[in-house]
């Protein structure tokens, strides 16, 4: 970790942030899938999903020195898997009544443009979240011009464990894949891992489960 303040994993849900994270855990990094306050921020070296495909030009700022993982993945293989997803949540979304974290709701709400669609699950078809994942890449895309701490890695595609081992200054002489989870309807695979690098999401510090104020 010499000279970096943390790894954000930017990508949006369902496009293997569980994955890159599970894998991150064997290469000695303290792992957080998701968090929610300042202390679970402080306490992990990788931080990835949610607040972090909402919120990297903030943690950008916070966290200088910092470097960013994009997942991509094709269309045709996100849209079944993100609209199950949402789908699922979408009640417990709702920034008045949803049971979910307020920080998870808000990057969720913002990131997909839930607010406009909520009235109806009809509203949420393939072109909508087309439109969501091509805003949020061409936004990442123009943030990080010309700036060296951006990856960009499919990590279905070969050797893409090894270009982020590269990317990361880590021994990367591997000739295996990144772990498959959360496939198919399967959603908390990180809750049912097991590591004594886990970082929890709603880790408690001297300021309690305070979020940061931006």
């Amino acid at each position: 970790m010499s000279g970096i303040s943390k790894i954000f994993i930017i990508g949006l849900p369902r496009t293997g942030t569980t994955s890159v994270s599970a894998a991150m855990l064997d290469y000695g990094f303290k792992v957080a899938h998701t968090a929610y306050t300042k202390r679970a921020f402080e306490l992990a070296d990788v931080i990835s999903d949610a607040p972090c495909f909402c919120d990297y030009k903030e943690l950008d700022k916070l966290f200088p020195g910092s470097k960013f993982i994009y997942l991509e993945r094709s269309l045709e293989h996100w849209l079944p898997s993100i609209k199950m997803l949402v789908k699922k949540m979408l009640a417990e979304l709702d920034p008045a009544r949803g049971y979910l974290h307020p920080v998870l709701k808000r990057s969720f709400n913002t990131t997909f443009a839930l607010t406009n669609t909520r009235a109806t699950n009809t509203d949420l078809n393939e072109a909508h979240f087309i439109e969501c994942y091509l805003n949020h890449q061409n936004a990442i895309s123009n943030y990080f011009a010309n700036r060296n701490d951006l990856l960009k890695i499919n990590i279905g595609d070969h050797g893409s464990l090894k270009s982020l081992l590269g990317f990361l200054n880590i021994d990367n002489n591997v000739d295996h894949s990144f772990p498959n989870l959360n496939t198919g309807k399967q959603v908390d695979a990180w809750k049912q891992l097991k590591h004594p690098n886990k970082v929890n999401a709603l880790a408690a510090g001297k300021e309690h489960r305070k979020f940061f104020d931006y």
